[in-house]
């Protein structure tokens, strides 16, 4: 058997420790959350019995609110993906004057404050109706999403080896054809990746929820548990299950695609 060097043992703990703590937050809060109502500073250590009346009371008031998220979300990844991977992809590939300019250009747009995209969207939406709409936070949640999506996949599909898109086009196949058979294949760990990135920022935005919903037929779950926290404090243990329900798509969804956002984009392609 091999001794453990006492240096590995010590970073071993050290990560221990500093895992811990910044995990702490996070079960107290799952902890608050099954804690019965009035007993939540005086609980202990495990909620032994759980009491799951706090997500009860969150469901019923957050319900809507979730399912708003979900369908902003899935549609910001949508319509983010199907504007930037043709944009990547002709970057990548095409030979076209103004590449590294037209990439600056994508960047610069991630530099641009959110509130001054949000005041000019406010005053667009008000003219054509969008305000309190899914389409329009969709359409909002897409402008951060789509640059950061483009600089994803080209940096993935300009390593794509050349052999296997000429393989393609020996066989017949056209642009549009090579693209849809081939590249977005190769580059379906990149698609997770962006997608991921695209997810967690819709599902996170407060300032597009904020500023371009004015009632609460259409309110995402980052401006419902801003709302809730101020109006239920006395209902500590709801509080913190509408946290917990606000964390856990986003948590899962990290949970799931972490090996195909680690994974090299042309590494299955190869073998």
């Amino acid at each position: 058997m091999k001794r453990v060097p006492r240096r590995g043992l010590l970073s071993t703990l050290i990560g221990i420790v500093l895992l811990a703590l910044m995990l702490f937050p996070v079960y107290w809060v799952v902890n608050a959350s099954l804690q019965p109502n009035g007993n939540t500073l005086r609980g202990g250590w495990f909620p032994l019995p759980p009491d799951f009346s706090g997500y009860v009371v969150a469901l019923r008031a957050q319900g809507r609110a979730l399912l708003t998220s979900i369908i902003v979300s899935l549609g910001s990844v949508v319509l983010s993906l199907g504007l930037a991977a043709p944009a990547a992809h002709a970057l990548a590939r095409f030979s076209l004057r103004g590449t590294d300019l037209m990439l600056l250009g994508v960047l610069i747009t991630k530099m641009v404050p959110g509130i001054v995209v949000a005041n000019a969207l406010y005053s667009a939406y008000t003219d054509l109706g969008l305000l309190n709409s899914h389409l329009g936070l969709i359409l909002a949640d897409s402008t951060a999403g789509t640059p950061l999506a483009i600089v994803i996949l080209y940096s993935f599909m300009r390593t794509i080896p050349e052999e296997i898109i000429d393989a393609a086009r020996v066989d017949g196949a056209g642009p549009l054809r090579v693209f849809r058979s081939v590249v977005l294949p190769v580059s379906v760990n990149a698609l997770i990746t962006a997608a991921v990135f695209t997810f967690l920022f819709a599902w996170s935005d407060f300032l597009f929820a904020l500023t371009l919903t004015t009632t609460q037929t259409v309110q995402p779950i980052t401006l419902g548990v801003y709302q809730y926290l101020g109006a239920h404090t006395d209902q500590w243990n709801a509080a913190m299950a509408t946290a917990v329900l606000a964390s856990a798509p986003a948590a899962l969804l990290l949970v799931v695609a972490q090996r195909h956002i680690a994974a090299g984009a042309t590494e299955g392609a190869m073998r």
